[in-house]
């Protein structure tokens, strides 16, 4: 039987305190029980001495402090998990929102998962293809890579997320694949939009879709990243597949932090998030990788959107020194109805070199990948410079350097939201654009490439 207690000495916002308890752990769950008989949830955040601070997961409207009573479970937060979630739209708590029967459980996994050994981590060295040009050619994804996606109020990166979760897959190998989908802190409008595109497709066959809305509780926000992870890790190191995991938006996230740092009088961070940001978000990148005589992996992208665009602001500063680069969306580019609008300049793949060549991409790979990130910036630098002086100040060559960089932008970025290239595709595209070059400015290509690749005039 579990003690109950009629021990509470206030409520503020979505933080209880219960005095004189016995026995209780940091985060563990608990359970109101109001004068009417409604029960509501709640969270162990700290104890001290036989006070417990608890969080609510409901509001703590309408919560008599003299009669309501409070019951402790003895557990933390647990997801049920089985191969049967594979297809399912769950809450933010894993609790079923698609109709559908409860998960019959092969087990219960706590939701904070257990920390990879470092020594027993692999490397992650395999290509994934994703079927966008932008990241595939340039900034390439590697299995067990952590890759954020650093975008804007307004930019559609839920478009490329979507189309990311529907085309992503691991070339040359028979193993399994899913995506784990989280959405933190959205609109009605943009759940149903995902929804609805995974269904539309098919994608959601292999899909677990967790949607936290906008007007859920800040606890459940905190909790649901942490849920589809654990589902990922799951899915990935006892069953073996590759899991591709997007968080969408980690700002949200980040905000709720704040909300709760904030009703326990913490003492705030750089613009008023909590100091432990950087290892909060920590304890959930990091529960990506590749682990030693395992088939099985996750592989990770976080979209945020830059509050102001400006990347030196708390949430990508501290996300770019955890994760291995970053795939940044640019508004100039949105404006020119390029799509996706990927700017390729300022994003990066730290470990696209492990997952690119002969055996994994195709041999010319690195070399035009190399050469088309030269003649990109040389020709925006040439259209810059056209802007100043006129055309006339621009030499032959770099006229057709600021041709490259306007036929890069329409052809080779802008592929829609619905176009799938192979990486071959992607490859071929790059040459057909670096034929616009004279052969005397590929300095950045092997000549045995370029008999072998460049389109002949």
């Amino acid at each position: 039987m579990l003690k109950e207690y009629k021990t509470i000495s206030e409520v503020a916002g979505p933080l209880m305190l219960v005095k004189q308890v016995e026995g209780v752990k940091f985060g563990e769950l608990g359970e109101i029980e109001l004068s009417n008989g409604e029960i509501r949830r709640c969270r162990v955040l700290e104890i001290d001495g036989t006070n417990a601070l608890v969080q609510l997961f409901e509001s703590s409207a309408g919560i008599n402090v003299a009669e309501s009573k409070v019951r402790f479970l003895g557990r933390g937060l647990e997801l049920a998990v089985s191969m049967d979630m594979l297809g399912r739209v769950f809450s933010g708590l894993g609790i079923p929102i698609d109709g559908g029967p409860n998960i019959i459980p092969d087990t219960r996994l706590d939701m904070n998962g257990t920390p990879m050994n470092p020594a027993a981590r692999n490397y992650p060295s395999e290509f994934i293809q994703t079927g966008v040009s932008a990241i595939d050619g340039l900034n390439t994804l590697v299995r067990g890579q952590k890759l954020p996606i650093f975008s804007g109020s307004g930019l559609p990166h839920a478009q490329l997320a979507a189309q990311i979760a529907r085309q992503a897959k691991v070339l040359g190998t028979d193993s399994k694949f899913a995506v784990v989908f989280a959405a933190i802190g959205i609109t009605f409008e943009e759940a149903d939009f995902f929804i609805s595109d995974f269904k539309r497709t098919g994608a959601i066959d292999r899909t677990v879709l967790f949607i936290n809305l906008a007007n859920d509780p800040a606890i459940e926000r905190i909790a649901t990243p942490r849920m589809a992870l654990t589902a990922a890790e799951y899915l990935a190191f006892e069953k073996d597949m590759h899991v591709l995991v997007i968080l969408t938006d980690i700002t949200n996230y980040a905000e709720a932090l704040r909300e709760v740092s904030a009703a326990r009088k913490e003492v705030p961070g750089r613009r008023g998030y909590p100091g432990y940001l950087y290892t909060d978000l920590a304890t959930l990148y990091e529960r990506a990788g590749r682990k030693l005589d395992n088939e099985g992996s996750i592989t990770l992208i976080p979209i945020l959107t830059m509050p102001e665009d400006d990347k030196t602001h708390p949430i990508p500063d501290l996300t770019g020194y955890i994760t291995e680069g970053q795939i940044i969306l640019g508004r100039e580019l949105h404006r020119k109805d390029v799509t996706p609008p990927i700017d390729v300049l300022p994003s990066l793949s730290r470990l696209k070199d492990k997952g690119i060549g002969k055996g994994k991409t195709r041999e010319d790979h690195a070399d035009t990948m190399n050469q088309l990130f030269a003649a990109y910036a040389r020709g925006k630098e040439a259209k810059e410079l056209a802007v100043i002086l006129g055309d006339a100040a621009l030499t032959d060559v770099d006229k057709l350097y600021a041709k490259f960089a306007d036929a890069f932008e329409k052809e080779y970025v802008s592929q829609g939201f619905d176009e799938d290239r192979t990486i071959e595709q992607t490859l071929d595209i790059g040459w057909k654009l670096l034929s616009i070059l004279p052969r005397s400015e590929l300095k950045r290509i092997r000549d045995e490439y370029l008999d072998k690749y460049l389109p002949k005039a």
